[in-house]
């Protein structure tokens, strides 16, 4: 499989023209840190659904140029899988993020739990978001994505609960298994994760009070940068699409 780079801008009316250029930082990464030469075969997407197959051309004036040679788009696929992740210690939540989106997941949603021991307010919050981006946008590149998940502003358990769709809470002590859940007719599926202390009786409450529905995974206590990407391998294998 082709490597993959991201151009925003791009268009397949720049595959049709018979040319693919790619510049900027992408272009400075595979030149100077991949080493691409002329001759290799890369992919170039713009993250909504459109990849661009090809081999190099020509490596000049820090950008490459692609000769097309396939053409392929992607719809999003239906139901989407989104994650709530709690915030947590360490690099815990992103690696959940990270890992999630190499699992084909829709977009991803920061969340402020009761129990998380980060805390995202003012600046550090907009600076978390964009980490979070920057992670699904590699893990994207890194797993060929024709789509790079969105990732929203950091949410309130209050948010979660005004969801649409079906809204999942891994819990642990849930008495329904998520191999139980019939996924068949959704549009949407979230999978709400805890932090490291869980998340809280209060927070239960709410979530289920607005038709959250808790499930279990086995009778392991998985940590919080585990739970979410075990969640959605369940669901892929459900769906079909693995």
């Amino acid at each position: 499989m082709a490597s993959l780079y991201l151009d925003p801008a791009l268009s397949e009316a720049d595959a049709a023209a018979g040319r693919v250029r790619i510049t900027g930082d992408e272009a400075r990464h595979a030149i100077s840190v991949a080493r691409v030469r002329v001759g290799e075969r890369l992919a170039v997407g713009d993250g909504a659904g459109l990849i661009v197959e090809g081999t190099v051309a020509a490596v000049a004036d820090g950008a490459l140029e692609l000769d097309p040679e396939l053409v392929r788009r992607e719809e999003p696929a239906i139901p989407e899988l989104w994650l709530a992740q709690a915030l947590a210690k360490g690099d815990r939540d992103e690696l959940a993020v990270q890992a999630a989106t190499e699992l084909g997941v829709a977009g991803v949603i920061p969340w402020q739990a009761e129990r998380s021991v980060s805390r995202w307010e003012g600046v550090k919050a907009q600076r978390g978001e964009e980490r979070w981006r920057s992670i699904v946008r590699e893990a994207s590149k890194q797993s060929v994505r024709a789509w790079v998940p969105r990732v929203e502003p950091v949410a309130t358990v209050s948010q979660l609960a005004a969801l649409g769709g079906a809204v999942l809470v891994l819990e642990p002590t849930a008495s329904a298994p998520l191999t139980g859940f019939d996924p068949a007719g959704q549009e949407r599926i979230t999978l709400v994760v805890g932090p490291e202390g869980g998340v809280s009786p209060a927070e239960l409450e709410r979530l289920a009070a607005a038709g959250a529905q808790p499930v279990r995974l086995g009778s392991e206590i998985l940590r919080t940068s585990t739970a979410g990407p075990a969640a959605l391998a369940v669901l892929n294998a459900r769906l079909g699409r693995w």
